[in-house]
């Protein structure tokens, strides 16, 4: 598991009617908060204020075909030629990461194959590295962008 400090890591809201809002600087529209959301935008604002990733390359709830569904990722960072790098898979804090939350990402990965995988629901993180299908290496911190 990483750990992550997210404490510094201010979410601009604003209340609506009876609802709070976030304001997601990568949709660039305001969003219902709710526990995953926020999750999704601490760990954005983490990567992009605190890791230096660049915003531009950060895609946040996109679809995707899996299989012949259509869903939509949490967050992806591509890298500098535009190919995905790490994907991410959020989830509330009061849900456990566990192998649901993997398979779950791991369906995503086959759509859209990815070197890094992150699970977070903002209290546990992990993040692996995955560029060796046949042995992937579970990461203490993540990785630098330096791509």
């Amino acid at each position: 598991m990483i750990q992550l400090d997210l404490t510094g890591i201010t979410l601009p809201l604003k209340k609506e009617e009876s609802k709070v809002t976030v304001y997601d600087p990568f949709r660039k529209k305001w969003i219902a908060l709710t526990p995953e959301e926020q999750v999704r935008q601490y760990l954005a604002r983490y990567m992009t204020d605190v890791l230096q990733y660049p915003a531009g390359m950060i895609a946040v709830e996109k679809k995707i075909a899996v299989g012949s569904r259509s869903k939509r990722f949490d967050l992806v960072v591509y890298d500098r030629r535009h190919v995905p790098w790490m994907l991410v898979e959020c989830k509330a804090p009061e849900v456990a990461i566990s192998e649901k939350t993997l398979h779950q990402l791991l369906n995503y990965h086959r759509a859209m194959p990815c070197r890094h995988w992150l699970l977070s629901n903002g209290h546990q993180h992990f993040c692996a590295d995955a560029s060796d299908r046949s042995q992937i290496t579970w990461l203490v911190q993540l990785p630098p962008y330096d791509l």
